[in-house]
């Protein structure tokens, strides 16, 4: 009776159910050997000999195999299909002979399957082959450069820079990247530029938006209106002119679906929509495929078996009807470089499977199935046909011209399922707005013409999901570390993660900044990049994987050398100089950026701690002057103002001004409350300025924000000074972002009362302006639909009253009164939209498909 062995006892459970009880299934719970954490483990000097150690969870595992091959004299290696899985096997085999348990006559095999499921494993067991050599000579050279990065740089690092913890080869490199981010979103400068949109109404009533494209004869750029004074004269010149449509232009569009879903790109879109981190991601999908209802969840690979495709596109057709079904199977490309790890798409093993049929004890299962499935059915479904239209609406004398897009889908194809979501949501997106009937040459009636502020904004952080996206255009890493890294850059306190943000430590700077100064090479995207090809080459049997260690060796340990000779305090001077631009940029005032702003006295220095890196005064401990090595304080102002409650008011500068800040920032207090000093404009407000600010008014500062009382619909309407001005706030409980109203006067924030705050958070919410709408009121219930169950109301709309049902919007006939709407008509009308008399099944498991049956029209969209 052969001995299976595979890496967990969950899989185990799953595969003895298939092979039954002619095969023992057995669990190494893992990896059983690695590498002991001392000095010699990799020995250069020996040809790179490895020193492996059973671990001391491994070893009950390793005898509880070698014991059942006293009895089933054959060996079966069934871990997973990739380079980690090889290597598994390859280990097992390894630890079994030198505990003699494989005899000269035991037969030893390796099976793959990518996934768990009867048909899966009874065909591999039907094709065994030996342990593959070139994906363990790669596994062998990527744990060898491992431990010779991770064992002689992290030592440099603890001697060289207190509270430093590790370094490793990817590790570093991804550090590098949030920490580089970071630097570019400090340097940045907002630009501030206006744009000017309408309300325009058609001789039918029916309002829309368009903005402003052309001022003057000529066509305006992004920044072409540079203030309010040149907004509010392009508003001036669109309300002193008659407008009538110029053109209305209709063009066909189409949507491909996404590939169907691999390693890399299963962590990004779990990280978009659930804020799932890598490492759960990478758990959760594990458990599924254990259970057999997912493929493999390791691979680089997006193609999809044959039999896989017929079977979805089988299944596309008994769910959602034929003409959802593409003419011919939809192929993808694989991107992999290495075929003998290109595994298959991640997939679910039964397309018929449901995520409702899942019997899993945890809902992020259910979830991520759920992704998965809806993703595949979607990668072999039509696409998605559109109508875009373009309405252009100008005056007489062409000086002034202005344009509406908006977008209608013909055939929602692939979109019914499934739509990939998106690092930044786009905030002002035109396209997906749907246009009143608009005719050419029709005169536009004004109802309102409005300028709006806008500021550049810099780089956004990295979420999970971006991060490992540009790892992956870098050539960075490969799937199977994605996730092990970035836990570990947490883990370590470089990186911290923040609604979903990651954010770089102090201590995560100055080791970047370290490596970047002393081991720039070994940090260096492309040298990390190449690096990976040549381990690909490796596990293709094209590279011999001692040479790459080699010639990796010579230059590192020569630059390890190098460095170990330094003293700390002449690493923190190299250290300084290289940071001093960022560290002591220039002060308005002329005076030296290194003088202590504090005492006046003493020098400006880089400075660690076990806590990370800072700037310190070089008169320690007479004086205590420090601040992070962002540079926030650099300009030059720090003052005590006075004491407040126990507290020290201080006057600081940062990065967007003068603040005033309670307290000194501590380990156990990393964010002290501080406010900036007000401005009405530009300028700081009369008295309120650096030189001028009292200690009265930094502790009313410090109030900030200040609750203005409890809206009747729930929640906290406060008032706050922001990066871009005074403001009031409110957010209902059923809301996802508060409304923002500004106010004109700065020091309204201090003033305003409960009255006028509820109308400008009122009127806000109601006209929220360009990227945001308020959600639409009921203004009459008229009870359940009478066929198919739910909710039938009359709402009031953007463009005026319609009839909702479930997820159908059918517009109310103009000659028609609200108040005179009967269920009957509205059933009638809701059925027209759909084009079909919805059925108590069909509303709760179809979606209506009034968009898909919409006609084509030269004119725009009704």
């Amino acid at each position: 009776m052969p001995v299976v062995v595979v890496e967990s006892p969950a899989k185990a459970k799953t595969i003895n159910k298939y092979l039954g009880s002619d095969y023992t299934v057995l669990a190494s719970y893992g990896h059983v050997r690695d590498l002991p954490a001392k000095n010699g483990s990799v020995d250069p000097e020996a040809d790179f000999d490895m020193l492996w150690e059973i671990g001391n969870d491994s070893r009950k595992h390793v005898k509880a195999i070698a014991d059942a091959l006293k009895d089933d004299n054959e060996l079966i290696l069934a871990t997973d299909p990739d380079r980690e899985g090889e290597a598994i096997s390859w280990h097992l085999e390894e630890a079994l002979r030198k505990r003699r348990a494989i005899k000269k006559d035991t037969p030893v095999s390796r099976v793959v399957f990518n996934a768990i499921t009867k048909a899966a494993v009874t065909e591999a067991m039907k094709n065994p082959r030996q342990v593959d050599q070139p994906l363990v000579d790669a596994y062998l050279a990527r744990r060898a450069l491992d431990y010779l990065v991770g064992f002689n740089l992290s030592p440099v690092l603890w001697r060289k820079l207190p509270g430093a913890r590790s370094a490793g080869r990817v590790q570093s490199v991804c550090l590098r990247l949030i920490v580089e981010r970071e630097t570019e979103i400090e340097a940045f400068n907002a630009r501030e530029y206006w744009s000017v949109k309408a309300l325009l109404a058609t001789p039918r009533g029916k309002q829309f938006e368009a903005r402003l494209t052309v001022l003057g004869g000529e066509k305006l750029d992004k920044f072409s209106l540079e203030n309010s004074t040149a907004a509010e004269l392009a508003q001036q010149a669109i309300q002193s002119r008659a407008l009538s449509v110029a053109r209305v232009e209709a063009k066909p569009a189409s949507r491909n679906p996404s590939a169907p879903f691999m390693t890399s790109t299963l962590q990004q879109e779990a990280s978009r929509k659930f804020g799932m981190g890598a490492k759960h991601c990478m758990s959760t999908a594990q458990r599924l495929y254990e259970a057999g209802y997912i493929t493999y969840m390791r691979t680089d690979g997006i193609d999809m078996a044959p039999e896989a495709v017929a079977e979805a596109r089988d299944t596309i057709s008994a769910l959602y009807g034929p003409e959802y079904v593409p003419e011919k199977p939809r192929i993808y490309k694989n991107k992999a470089k290495n075929a003998q790890e290109a595994h298959e798409c991640i997939r679910p093993t039964e397309m018929m499977r449901k995520p409702a049929d899942l019997k899993v004890s945890e809902e992020d299962q259910r979830k991520l199935y759920d992704l998965i499935w809806k993703r595949t059915l979607a990668c072999q479904m039509e696409g998605a046909r559109m109508e875009r239209t373009t309405v252009d609406i100008a005056s007489d004398d062409a000086q002034i011209e202005l344009r509406a897009t908006g977008q209608v889908v013909m055939f929602d194809g692939f979109m019914r399922v499934y739509e990939e979501g998106r690092d930044d949501q786009v905030v002002d997106d035109d396209d997906g707005k749907r246009l009143p009937q608009i005719m050419q040459g029709e005169a536009m009636d004004k109802r309102s013409v409005t300028p709006e502020q806008h500021f550049t904004q810099p780089p956004p952080r990295y979420t999970e999901a971006t991060l490992v996206k540009r790892m992956e255009e870098l050539g960075i890493g490969r799937p199977s570390t994605y996730a092990s890294v970035i836990t570990t850059i947490q883990d370590r306190e470089y990186v911290r993660k923040e609604q979903n943000r990651l954010f770089p430590e102090d201590k995560g700077r100055i080791v970047t900044i370290f490596l970047v100064n002393f081991f720039r090479q070994y940090v260096g995207y492309e040298f990390t990049a190449n690096l990976e090809e040549e381990l690909d080459d490796v596990s293709a049997g094209d590279r011999d994987y001692k040479t790459v260690l080699s010639r990796f060796w010579k230059d590192f340990s020569a630059s390890i050398a190098e460095t170990s000779d330094l003293r700390i305090s002449e690493v923190l001077d190299i250290l300084d100089d290289a940071l001093a631009p960022q560290l002591y940029p220039a002060r308005e005032d002329g005076t030296d950026p290194r003088v202590c702003p504090k005492c006046g006295a003493g020098q400006l220095h880089l400075k660690t701690s076990r806590t990370g890196g800072f700037v310190g005064c070089g008169n320690y401990p007479e004086c205590n002057y420090t601040r992070p090595i962002s540079g926030e304080g650099a300009e030059g102002y720090e003052k005590v103002l006075g004491e407040d409650d126990g507290d020290e008011i201080h006057l600081k500068s940062g990065r967007f001004g003068p603040y005033v800040q309670r307290g000194e920032a501590t380990p156990e207090n990393k964010k002290p409350p501080r406010s900036s000093l007000p401005k009405q404009g530009k300028e700081f407000l009369p008295g309120w300025g650096p030189n001028e600010v009292t200690l009265e008014q930094a502790v009313t500062l410090l109030t900030l924000p200040r609750e203005i009382g409890i809206h009747p619909d729930g929640g906290a309407i406060a008032s706050n000074l922001g990066r871009f001005g005074p403001y009031v706030m409110h957010q209902l409980p059923d809301e996802e972002k508060p409304v923002y109203a500004n106010l004109k006067e700065t020091l309204d924030v201090f003033e305003i009362g409960m009255n006028r705050a509820m109308e400008m958070i009122t009127e806000k919410r109601n006209n929220p302006g360009r990227g945001r709408r308020a959600a639409a009121k009921a203004l009459r219930e008229l009870g359940e639909h009478p066929d198919a169950g739910g909710p039938v109301n009359i709402m009031d709309g953007r463009y005026g009253a319609y009839v909702k049902w479930d997820k159908v919007n059918a517009t109310i006939p103009k000659e028609v009164e609200v108040k005179d709407v009967t269920m009957e008509q509205a059933v009638e009308w809701i059925a027209e939209k759909s084009k079909k008399k919805p059925t108590r099944k069909a509303a709760a498991k179809k979606k209506p498909a009034a968009k898909k049956k919409a006609p084509a029209k030269k004119t725009a969209g009704k």
